[in-house]
């Protein structure tokens, strides 16, 4: 999504995702020394040249573009930032086998080195219970937790019940099970729908939530089915090697509607989305609410001036400054189109809670972090994803309530993003968005974590994260997941930057690496060694 999804690399090549060949290597690593470029060096001669007092000027003046300028947490207990880094969508193939292992544990070992917390997978329903019903296999995914064991790595786990593909950086596609997709065949109403008709087949309907419309079981039992295999898969782990279970909810995995669909190109950022309440079953729902009120007429359909995916608010009677959004049936359908948002997540959640109470691992469920049109009055592309926020009224508040209720950590995205890098016409404030979420699980005592939305390798990027995990206005972050382990990650200045970022989280920016690293770091994994020689070296991708 762009600009909020996770953007993926892929293990798989996409000449040949039938196999794969690795040169006859061991997994014993060596490590590279790296000596700061010039430019770096000469900024820091010239800041020993400078009077003290300039260069603390300096200093302040950079704080928010370097991360060793940020200001230093108050505690030290409380002020450790886990870091966790996302793998790969295809982490396990089609066939249901760990991609790519040797490298994988190279890989690994490189993100353990760097002190890197554990790492973040999917578990894709449409992998996991592929072949029919309640028959699953978790054998690549087994692998790959005792793989992690080994390192001495932690492992969040994301119980993925939506399709991968068709938004930005998805570069593997894994649909919902075969089984789910011939009852969508059957009954097209099971998947969300807009108002020209476009059937979305990313996730299914919230709508259908409670009605055994999958071969006698409702999507919320066999959501919970899946989960309670993984539990039982995984019992002797959880709580331990597996510390984290956040629980799909939506598109992308997040607790929203799919109003920006990038597949085929009928979203463009930054557009405005459409509200997706037009199957059988949202419809219907929608119809008995207004009914409840005395209000038959606005049951019969959504909003007729609500416009296009591709319009700004202004350009629609629905979203204009002052449109039906400020009405009482602007009203009377955002909170009923909000309201049957919280109850799927609360349904997901209470089950989820349910099973896997008493293994001591977390909980977490995703926001998306939907920044344009956050400087507008409606916030009209957060209105059509499901999140009633505007300009007189908190949209997140009531779901961290929710989330909390079940003892959720609320994992929200965009932390890496600054309102200067976007553009003026989008009316983006990713940072006014943030402070906002920070306030809103603060009131509700929940816990926040975070991740950021697009993949970012720069020093200002890391810098913003480590500066929104603070606790200086609403919650700090209990933990940051970083997007995504691929080739480009590992790359000289790229890996440094994780490394130096990842120290700054662990001990709450108090300390770094330093910029003119004469001791020559030894945390760049750049070498594998043959195990013909131990003489030589051969340059190696571990991803």
């Amino acid at each position: 999504m762009a600009l909020t999804l996770r953007s993926s690399t892929s293990f798989i090549s996409q000449k040949d995702t039938k196999g794969f060949k690795t040169a006859d290597i061991s997994n014993s690593i060596f490590f590279t020394q790296i000596k700061p470029p010039c430019r770096i060096r000469a900024k820091i001669s010239m800041q020993e040249s400078q009077p003290s007092h300039e260069r603390a000027l300096t200093s302040e003046g950079r704080k928010k573009e370097v991360l060793h300028g940020l200001p230093t947490p108050h505690g030290k207990n409380d002020s450790r930032v886990p870091v966790f880094v996302m793998l790969p969508l295809d982490t396990v193939s089609f066939g249901g086998n760990l991609n790519k292992p040797r490298a994988m544990n190279a890989s690994l070992m490189a993100l353990k080195s760097a002190g890197v917390e554990g790492v973040m997978v999917d578990a894709w329903w449409g992998l996991v219970e592929k072949d029919e019903p309640m028959k699953y296999n978790w054998e690549g995914y087994a692998e790959l937790v005792e793989m992690v064991k080994k390192q001495g790595l932690k492992l969040q786990v994301v119980m993925s019940f939506h399709q991968c593909g068709g938004n930005v950086g998805d570069s593997c596609s894994i649909p919902l099970p075969p089984w789910v997709l011939e009852e969508i065949s059957k009954n097209p109403d099971l998947v969300y729908t807009d108002r020209s008709g476009r059937r979305n087949p990313e996730y299914i309907s919230l709508g259908c939530d409670s009605l055994p419309v999958l071969r006698g079981r409702t999507p919320i039992q066999a959501y919970s089915d899946f989960m309670r295999s993984f539990r039982n898969q995984f019992k002797d782990y959880l709580g331990g090697v597996i510390e984290e279970i956040q629980v799909g909810m939506g598109p992308c995995g997040e607790l929203r509607y799919p109003s920006y669909p990038e597949s085929n190109g009928t979203w463009r950022y930054p557009g405005i989305g459409e509200f997706q309440c037009y199957d059988k079953y949202m419809r219907a729902s929608l119809a008995a609410s207004a009914d409840k009120v005395g209000k038959r007429d606005w049951g019969r359909s959504g909003p007729h001036d609500a416009g296009h995916y591709n319009q700004s608010p202004e350009d629609t009677g629905f979203f204009r400054r002052d449109g039906t959004w400020t009405t009482e049936y602007g009203q009377f359908f955002l909170e009923w189109y909000s309201g049957k948002l919280l109850e799927h997540g609360d349904r997901i959640l209470a089950a989820a809670d349910g099973i896997f109470r008493g293994t001591d691992a977390k909980l977490s469920g995703k926001v998306a972090g939907i920044h344009w049109h956050y400087r507008t009055r409606s916030h009209a592309a957060e209105l059509t994803a499901g999140y009633y926020n505007t300009r007189n009224q908190d949209g997140y508040l009531p779901i961290a309530r929710m989330m909390g209720k079940h003892g959720v950590v609320l994992n929200f995205t965009c932390m890496e993003m600054k309102d200067s890098e976007q553009p003026e016409h989008a009316n983006c404030s990713p940072e006014g968005l943030v402070r906002q979420v920070k306030m809103a699980t603060k009131a509700a005592g929940t816990e926040l974590a975070g991740e950021n939305a697009l993949e970012r390798y720069d020093s200002n990027a890391y810098a913003q994260v480590l500066a929104t995990s603070k606790s200086d206005s609403g919650n700090g972050l209990s933990a940051f997941t970083y997007l995504r382990m691929n080739k480009r990650l590992f790359e000289g200045n790229n890996w440094r930057n994780l490394v130096e970022f990842v120290k700054n989280m662990s001990e709450g920016g108090r300390n770094r690496l330093p910029e003119c690293d004469s001791s020559r770091t030894n945390l760049y994994v750049g070498f594998i060694k043959e195990k013909q020689s131990a003489l030589r070296t051969k340059e190696a991708v571990l991803v």
